[in-house]
């Protein structure tokens, strides 16, 4: 269960006194989270109950919340379903609990759907969704390096060799190194917000159309390309590794009909998801060869199975997929 952060009645009971949101009812951890611990907490007003959820961020500090506090109110006021902060009664949303920044959110309903689950209609709502959520972010005025993106692979990559074999670690080196190489390149790609997570987990469905896109604290400023060669990687892969073209199609021409593609784009996509892969492969390789988490307070670590992602940078380099014209 990824809950690090364990509140006990009277805490639960001060925080939510500041909000004018009603009365504690109910709280309970939320279970199969990876980075942050999330409460659902249900809250009494005049005879009405409404649901919230309260996120405590284990790996940020104070310093690093108003990026995400300003986001995803920008982009709660463009018309997207994100998670965006309540204010107290003094028009503060950003809280400290046990030392950790925490802020208080709605909830959104809908339903997860199983990776296994995921049809071309599921993957062209999110292609939409996606392209809507970059065009919404492309005038946010605050910018952020991502914490686990080009200069912490080019340092973790080499900090994990002795985890890894001999094939694996110099599998891990290349694609850091082919990734370095696609930036020197004279190509203009179009770059602005990206959500940074948008696994299948992270987005919340009606039917077959996306409902709410949740977990935005991976959000960062970087290439729209890499954000949905996340996606792709996720979304539309088999078990195996192997591409499902039909769910990439889907995908990438949703996509494509709200932003589309330039030709550099094009030219960088084969790369691109090759390098998402290989993101999330190092970040599962990390706990799975027992290395801290850096910043992270007590509680077990959530481990992840990092061969999925191996099989899917594998699959990525032995076949190919173009971006639709």
């Amino acid at each position: 269960m990824a809950v690090y952060t364990q509140l006990n009645d009277n805490e639960m009971q001060s925080l939510v006194e500041q909000f004018d949101l009603g009365q504690l009812v109910s709280y309970k951890g939320i279970e199969g989270g990876i980075e942050n611990t999330n409460y659902f907490v249900t809250l009494d007003k005049a005879g009405t109950t409404s649901e919230f959820v309260l996120t405590i961020f284990e790996e940020f500090g104070m310093d690093d919340m108003p990026f995400f506090v300003e986001l995803t109110t920008w982009l709660a006021e463009r018309g997207l379903a994100v998670p965006s902060p309540f204010q107290d009664q003094n028009g503060i949303a950003l809280k400290k609990i046990h030392g950790r920044p925490a802020l208080l959110q709605p909830r959104f309903y809908g339903h997860h759907v199983a990776q296994a689950d995921l049809t071309p209609a599921h993957c062209a709502s999110i292609g939409a969704q996606l392209a809507q959520f970059h065009i919404a972010g492309e005038n946010f005025y605050l910018r952020r390096q991502a914490h686990r993106g080009v200069f912490w692979w080019r340092r973790e990559s080499h900090n994990i060799q002795r985890h890894l074999s001999r094939e694996e670690g110099e599998l891990l080196l290349q694609e850091v190194r082919l990734f370095d190489e696609l930036r020197e390149q004279p190509w203009g790609l179009p770059m602005g917000i990206i959500h940074g997570d948008l696994f299948h987990d992270n987005a919340l469905f009606e039917g077959e159309e996306v409902s709410a896109i949740l977990d935005v604290y991976n959000a960062a400023t970087a290439f729209w390309l890499f954000d949905l060669a996340i996606v792709a990687n996720d979304w539309c892969t088999r078990p195996d590794g192997s591409i499902d073209l039909e769910r990439e199609a889907a995908l990438l021409a949703a996509y494509h009909k709200i932003r589309p593609f330039t030709d550099d784009e094009h030219k960088a996509w084969p790369q691109m998801a090759r390098t998402a892969a290989m993101r999330f492969w190092l970040s599962r390789l990390i706990p799975a060869c027992g290395i801290a988490q850096e910043n992270r307070q007590g509680g077990d670590m959530v481990i992840k199975d990092p061969d999925e992602l191996k099989r899917i940078l594998l699959q990525r380099i032995n076949q190919p997929t173009d971006l639709p014209a």
